[in-house]
């Protein structure tokens, strides 16, 4: 190959065609003698030493890095660090549901027992949404940008820790400046991008480097993940699937409408409802699934519990819930620990009807977290929900971004101050739980605390005439306080001392204890399932029925029943009516437990009985099983009418 011409170098160096080059070159010669000549080459030589020397300067920041190959193991373990710590922050993300650093905590309360974060393996994962303590419906699902924002926060942190001591002993000599540096974070579908910004030199003999831009990609499905987490949660907040398949479960194991051809009262322990309900959750929750590829289903029935997206989701999902986790269940009608509907048919004056059904009607707010999980190999990105049914039916699907504020209108408003004192019967203070009630609206008011020889809160209160302040405390009977607060006072509630005692229904089978005080509240037991009963002093009507075995036999009928309907047609637009008539069958029945026995006694329950005793014991009398349906009515009358025995022991 014959070596390259001195013009032709020139001509590459300067990026000039040859031709160019000829033309400039004789442009050069013609203005300048013998000496221009030299002076153009000493130049030329001045830019061309100049510029391989900005090269090998700049060659890191414009060509990449490219350091000594004996200085490389350092720098390969400095970009380690790098990724190691996007690495870690990422994983730190996916378990805290795109947080490193978590929002403030705030506390659930008795009213909405949800805090701001799920307990979840020793972590607290914050809540996407959530009702507050105070009812205020919170959102805090992340952005993208927040994720990037304290990815970059953790991996800048994480670099001070980067330790060159193994190094240093090789001979090595590292400077990092950790006063100026800046990361800045990019996260894609499927790898994050870093850049620091940050001076690196690396010495070992003569070999020396120095570098202040660094990249590095790290392989992570984190934006995967975040983007698929935050399609659910927004499908969510749009078709309520999850609500929507909580309300199967409380309609399907707990009792809230129905009618049952029966002549016993219908009886459900609130305890135990609730732990139906959390049964339900803990075995059907995990069932559900998104239309996809990651799992098979076993059956076709199983498909009730897969719920369409809207795209084909390649991503193993999972829905988790807990029976630790907090939940909350309050229903109506209900006296706090048990569900009752009566029959209908046993009533004086009904015996014509010939049968007997127990209609019933529960209305219940019913609340739990979801703990939703997606994951991959060792990857993960998890977020809970709070899911909510408003009495009986999916909560509204509302805008959360906006933070409505489901506070009470009353209970935003406390103008009069009021001076709230707690004791118990022998005016010894007790620290309670002070509500006020007006009309159907409750509000959180604080407690009252122990100063000197009184529990006093002092707290200002909604304006309202005729409400009731609420005052409640463990092992005490839950006091109501009629007053007006549309001025300034003080009040004294005295809290009853409860007792819980053995209950012994002597002589009959399974009964229903009622005791019924005067202040309008009242305990119902379902004896013998139910062995304990909780009662404090005053003024009490006790009322006992008691079921036998029967075999009472009540034929069918079918009654004919008629009905004004709308005509159809172009006369009914005008309020044209017509009669439609139809048959009300009504099957065979054996009643295979009727009342046989009972009975209601007017009580005053001292404090020195409950204080000197450990059960109560109620005698009922036997009417005797029935054995047709006036029998039925009349055994219901005479538990109206007959006497019981009540003592405590």
């Amino acid at each position: 190959m014959k070596k390259e011409s001195q013009k032709n170098l020139q001509s590459r160096f300067l990026g000039l065609s040859k031709r160019s080059f000829d033309n400039h070159y004789r442009r050069c010669n013609f203005n300048l003698g013998k000496k221009g000549q030299v002076a153009v080459f000493v130049i030329l030589a001045i830019v061309i030493v100049a510029s391989i020397g900005l090269f090998f300067v700049l060659r890191g920041n414009i060509f990449g890095v490219r350091v000594p190959a004996e200085l490389e193991p350092v720098y390969d373990y400095y970009l380690s660090c790098v990724e190691n710590e996007a690495v870690n922050g990422a994983m730190i993300l996916g378990q805290q549901g795109g947080y490193i650093e978590t929002p403030e905590f705030s506390p659930g309360s008795e009213y909405m027992p949800f805090s701001s974060h799920l307990g979840f393996m020793g972590l607290g994962i914050p809540y996407w949404y959530y009702i507050s303590g105070n009812g205020i419906i919170r959102e805090q699902m992340p952005s993208v940008e927040k994720l990037e924002s304290e990815l970059e926060n953790y991996v800048e942190g994480g670099m001070l820790f980067c330790d060159f001591a193994e190094f240093n002993e090789r001979g090595f000599v590292v400077e990092l400046d950790n006063e100026d540096i800046a990361v800045n974070v990019k996260i894609e579908e499927n790898n994050i991008g870093v850049e620091v910004n940050q001076r690196l030199n690396i010495q070992f003999g003569e070999a020396s480097w120095t570098g202040k831009s660094h990249s590095e990609n790290v392989k992570s499905s984190l934006g995967k993940f975040y983007g698929l987490a935050k399609k659910i949660y927004l499908d969510n907040k749009e078709t309520m699937f999850l609500e929507n398949y909580g309300v199967d479960v409380l309609r399907l194991y707990a009792p809230v409408d129905g009618t049952e051809i029966s002549c016993v009262p219908k009886v459900w322990g609130v305890d135990d409802v609730r732990i139906g309900l959390i049964d339900a959750l803990e075995a059907n929750v995990p069932a559900i699934k998104l239309e996809g590829e990651y799992y098979n289903l076993k059956s076709e029935e199983n498909g009730y519990f897969v719920h369409d997206l809207g795209e084909s989701v390649d991503t193993n999902v999972n829905f988790m819930y807990s029976g630790n986790w907090p939940m909350k269940m309050e229903v109506w009608p209900s006296d706090g620990s048990i569900l009752r509907a009566d029959p209908v048919g046993t009533q004086e004056g009904l015996g014509m009807m010939g049968f007997c059904y127990v209609p019933y009607h529960f209305v219940y707010d019913f609340a739990f977290p979801v703990l939703i999980q997606l994951y991959s190999g060792n990857e993960m990105f998890q977020f809970p929900v709070v899911v909510s049914i408003d009495k009986n039916n999916p909560r509204e699907a509302l805008d959360v971004e906006g933070l409505p504020n489901v506070v009470p209108e009353l209970c935003r408003h406390k103008n009069s101050e009021m001076i709230v004192y707690t004791y118990n019967t022998n005016l010894d203070p007790v620290e309670a739980k002070i509500k006020f009630r007006c009309f159907d609206t409750s509000c959180d008011i604080g407690e009252t605390e122990s100063r000197g020889g009184d529990a006093i809160l002092v707290e200002k209160f909604p304006q309202c005439v005729n409400g009731y302040i609420i005052a409640s405390a463990e092992g005490y009977k839950t006091k109501k306080f009629l007053v007006s607060t549309v001025d300034e006072g003080s009040v004294d509630v005295i809290l009853d001392k409860e007792y819980v005692l053995d209950l012994v229904v002597e002589g009959l089978g399974r009964s229903i204890v009622t005791f019924s005080k005067d202040d309008g509240s009242s305990t119902t037991v379902a004896y013998p399932d139910q062995k304990q009963i909780a009662l404090s002093e005053g003024q009490y009507e006790v009322q006992v029925y008691v079921y036998g075995d029967s075999n009472l036999k009540l034929s069918g009928m079918s009654t004919p029943k008629c009905v004004e309907v709308s005509q159809s047609g172009f006369f009914g637009l005008f309020g044209a009516t017509e009669e439609k008539c139809f048959n009300l069958d009504v099957p065979d029945q054996t009643v295979e437990s009727a009342v046989s026995g009972g009975g209601t006694q007017k009580y005053y329950v001292s404090e020195s009985e409950l204080n000197g005793a450990n059960r109560v014991v109620v005698v009922p009398e036997n009417f005797g099983v029935p054995s047709k349906i006036e029998d039925l009515q009349l055994n219901y009358n005479h538990v109206q009418t007959s006497g019981l025995d009540v003592r405590f022991e």
